[in-house]
């Protein structure tokens, strides 16, 4: 790679490159530490330490929980109105700027079924 003046100089203030600008070595890289096999826990010793993690858990009280639970049914109702308001406010907007009921087109008809003779 060919470095200009400016950037050798650089690379030499930070140790990175030698007098000539050449790249200087840097430290070698360590393989990655290999995982060692570790011995499964057995599944007594499992339920023992979640049961005692259990145990150290600040569970709610039952009037929390009654009261948090109210408040998310309560923003569960306010959020499907307003869903539904909008459904509906968008659902009346495209259909009133898409409107293709038959009201228009049998209004323009009109005068020319009377312009027919009456025999048909």
């Amino acid at each position: 790679m060919a470095m200009n003046r400016e950037q050798k100089r650089a690379a030499q203030r930070q140790g990175l490159a030698g007098a000539d600008g050449a790249p200087v070595a840097t430290r070698d890289r360590a393989r990655p530490a290999q995982r060692l096999k570790e011995e499964r826990t057995s599944p007594k010793q499992f339920i023992s330490e979640v049961s005692a993690e259990l145990r150290k858990t600040s569970w709610p009280t039952r009037q929390e929980t009654i009261r948090l639970a109210i408040i998310v049914f309560i923003a569960i109702i306010v959020l499907t109105a307003l869903i539904f308001g909008l459904d509906l406010l968008f659902g009346e907007g495209l259909g009133r700027l898409f409107d293709t009921t038959s009201d228009t087109t049998a209004a323009a008809a009109l005068p020319a079924l009377a312009l027919l003779p009456r025999s048909l």
